[in-house]
């Protein structure tokens, strides 16, 4: 029997030949994945939406008003009501409702980080993204099997120091292609 492998900190790289506009040269952090399926945030589909509006609704005025034009991410299909903040992990912080993605990012869903990036007192590093991207108990292995996924080691300086425009081909140049020549098979034999 094959040992299942979890693509647990990787980043999910959508292949060119992947129409889906949900996930069209798109690059997904995955938070979870396990014997249940899968959830992961996209991190280079900034929305129409800047923090201000969250901001707003939170009745919260940042102390700085320069983190109102922070863009909120489309982070996916799923509860696209529900914010997650992917964020450097500070050892000191602790969050509501934190799950830790590796040593170094975390993903937090509870309003208190959002009130401490008001008041500028949140993690250093942060992108807040609405929704997430899932899947059922083995439907993501289907994909990739498929080849709509290619799959390597997130880097943090991808999430949070690479231009969004850039992030789709920095991911794929980690596993030393240039993705935007990679083609689809002709056919199956």
């Amino acid at each position: 029997m094959n040992e299942i492998t979890y693509l647990n900190n990787q980043f999910l790289i959508a292949m060119p030949n992947l129409a889906d506009p949900n996930f069209f040269h798109s690059v997904t952090l995955m938070c979870q994945h396990n014997e249940e399926g899968a959830l992961g945030i996209t991190i280079n589909r900034p929305g129409d939406l800047k923090l201000e509006d969250i901001f707003q609704q939170m009745d919260l005025q940042p102390v700085n008003p320069e983190t109102n034009k922070i863009p909120i991410f489309y982070g996916g299909p799923v509860q696209q009501d529900r914010g997650f903040i992917i964020h450097s992990r500070e050892q000191d912080r602790k969050w509501d409702s934190t799950v830790a993605v590796s040593e170094t990012l975390s993903l937090t869903t509870s309003k208190d980080i959002l009130e401490a990036i008001a008041h500028d007192e949140g993690p250093n590093n942060f992108l807040v993204a609405l929704g997430y991207a899932g899947w059922g108990l083995g439907q993501l292995e289907e994909e990739i099997v498929a080849n709509s996924w290619l799959h390597t080691t997130c880097d943090d300086q991808i999430i949070f120091g690479t231009p969004v425009g850039q992030r789709w081909n920095a991911a794929a140049g980690q596993l030393g292609v240039d993705i935007s020549t990679l083609t689809i098979p002709a056919g199956h034999g």
